[in-house]
C-alpha cells in the first residue's frame, strides 16, 4: 500500500515560472524557479504581457526539471496542484492551462490553489510542529492581511489594508529614491546604512477595525518629504529616508500583529509573503513576540518569494480534504482568501 503522497505543483501568478514536487505536504523533493526580475528591471516593474510570454517559453522546462530533480516519473505523482488566483490573469492562465493538460493526459486529479494560501502554507515546509490554529501576517506586493488560520483549508481575515499593500508602498518609495525594481530588497539594504529615527513618518490608524492597515498616507508623506527637500534644495540622506520609512511600516505591522495575537489569545504567529524576507521585519517581530510569549514562524527567503513548493504544500492539504477541480478550472485574478470555486 502506498503511504506517501506526491504533489506536482505549478506557480505562474506573476513573474516567476515555478514547478515543484512536494512529499506529504512538508518535504520538498524539488523546487525549480525561473525568475524574470532581470527582464522586468528594464521597465521598473512587471509588464504583464512580457511575463505571460516568458511563462509560455519556460513552463515545460521547469516542470521537467522538477520531476527529474525529484527522481519521479509523472505516473508516480498523485495530483497536480496549480495557482489559479489571485494574480495577473495572463500569467495565471499559462499555469492553469498547463496543469489541466497534464492532469488530463496523465489521468491525475487537478487541485486549484489560492496563491496567498500557498504563501501561508510555506511555513509548513520548515516547521514540522506548526499546525492550525494560528495567526498569520501576510505581507506582499499586493496583499497585507492578518489571517486567522483555523484549519489547513479554513481561513478568516481579521485585518487587511484599506489602500496600498506594504510591498506596494516599498516599491513606490524605492522608485522615488531612485533605487529601481524590485523595491523591497533595495530599501531593506539601504536602510541598514541609515538612522531609522532620523525622520518621523506617520503611522495610520483605521476606523472601524483596529487590525486593518493603511500605507497610502505613509507613502505620500515620504514623497512629500522628498519633494519639499528638492524644492528647498536640501540634500536628501536617502539611507535615512529608507530607514525611517521602513521603520514606520514595520512598526505598524508588528504592533497590529502582536495586538491581534494578544486580543485573541493566540500564541503562534506566522509570517508569509514576499516582504516576509525583510530582515528588519523578522528581527522586530521576533523581539516583540519574545516579549509577549508568542512563538514566531517564518519561511526561508526562497519560500517567501513566489515559488511552487508552497503551492504544493497547500495543494497537499487541499487534496487530503477532498478538493478536486474539473477541466473547466479558470484563472481568477481577484480570488479572495477562503473563496472556493
Amino acid at each position: 500500500m502506498k503511504e506517501d503522497t506526491y504533489i506536482l505543483a505549478i506557480e505562474s501568478s506573476c513573474d516567476e515560472t515555478a514547478a515543484a514536487v512536494i512529499k506529504n505536504g512538508r518535504e520538498v523533493c524539488s523546487n525549480i524557479i525561473f525568475s524574470q526580475i532581470e527582464l522586468h528591471k528594464l521597465y521598473g516593474g512587471v509588464v504583464p504581457e512580457i511575463a505571460s510570454r516568458k511563462h509560455i517559453e519556460k513552463i515545460n522546462q521547469v516542470i521537467k526539471e522538477a520531476l527529474v530533480g525529484a527522481s519521479l516519473r509523472l505516473e508516480e505523482v498523485d495530483a497536480v496542484a496549480v495557482t489559479y488566483g489571485p494574480g495577473l490573469v495572463g500569467a495565471l492562465l499559462v499555469g492553469v492551462a498547463e496543469a489541466k493538460a497534464i492532469a488530463y493526459a496523465a489521468g491525475k486529479p487537478l487541485v486549484g490553489v489560492h496563491h496567498i494560501e500557498g504563501h501561508i502554507a510555506a511555513n509548513y515546509i520548515e516547521h514540522e510542529d506548526l499546525e492550525p490554529p494560528f495567526l498569520c501576517l501576510v505581507v506582499s506586493g499586493g496583499h497585507t492581511h492578518l489571517v486567522k488560520v483555523l484549519d489547513y483549508d479554513k481561513f478568516e481575515i481579521v485585518g487587511r489594508t484599506r489602500d496600498d499593500a506594504a510591498g506596494e508602498a516599498f516599491d513606490k518609495v524605492a522608485r522615488a529614491l531612485g533605487l529601481g525594481y524590485p523595491g523591497g530588497p533595495k530599501v531593506d539594504a539601504l536602510a541598514k546604512e541609515g538612522n531609522k529615527e532620523a525622520i518621523v513618518f506617520p503611522r495610520a490608524k483605521v476606523e472601524g477595525n483596529e487590525y486593518d492597515f493603511s500605507f497610502s498616507g505613509l507613502k505620500s508623506a515620504v514623497l512629500n518629504y522628498l519633494n519639499k527637500c528638492e524644492m528647498q534644495r536640501i540634500e536628501v540622506n536617502r539611507a535615512d529616508v529608507a530607514a525611517s520609512f521602513q521603520y514606520a511600516v514595520i512598526d505598524v505591522l508588528t504592533t497590529h500583529a502582536i495586538h491581534a495575537a494578544k486580543q485573541m489569545g493566540i500564541t503562534k504567529l506566522a509570517l508569509a509573503g514576499g516582504v516576509a524576507s525583510n530582515s528588519s521585519l523578522r528581527e522586530n517581530l521576533q523581539k516583540a513576540c519574545k516579549g509577549e510569549g508568542v512563538h514566531l514562524y517564518y519561511p526561508s527567503p526562497i519560500y517567501c518569494t513566489d515559488n511552487a513548493a508552497m503551492i504544493g504544500a497547500a495543494g497537499f492539504y487541499a487534496y487530503q480534504s477532498g478538493v478536486r477541480h474539473g477541466l473547466d478550472l479558470n484563472a481568477v485574478p481577484n480570488l479572495k482568501i477562503g473563496q472556493k470555486i
